[in-house]
């Protein structure tokens, strides 16, 4: 099992943006197939280094992450609305123990 992480900054933080895109991102649970788990996070903080949102995905291996990638509803939905809301992000993969 791995985990695929990507923290969000968004050009606009208002909360209500931020639980929008909370939604969109969690529209993928039963629309994504390869997906095992899904997270999401909204920060409370709002301190300048702080990011936005947290997406925790789970999936099998480097197999099922490639097929995440290329999925038409990650890709024409939430990819989509992801570039238009997101200022910057950063991600991070790796395999659980």
């Amino acid at each position: 099992m791995m985990k695929h992480i990507v923290c969000f900054k968004l050009k606009d933080n208002s909360d209500e943006n931020k639980n929008k895109t909370k939604e969109v991102l969690l529209s993928m649970k039963g629309n994504v197939p390869m997906m095992r788990d899904i997270q999401v996070g909204v920060d409370f903080l709002k301190s300048p280094r702080s990011y936005d949102i947290i997406l925790q995905v789970e999936l099998d291996d480097e197999k099922a992450l490639d097929a995440y990638q290329e999925d038409p509803y990650h890709v024409n939905v939430v990819k989509a609305h992801m570039h238009e809301v997101m200022e910057s992000s950063i991600a991070l993969d790796y395999y659980l123990d």
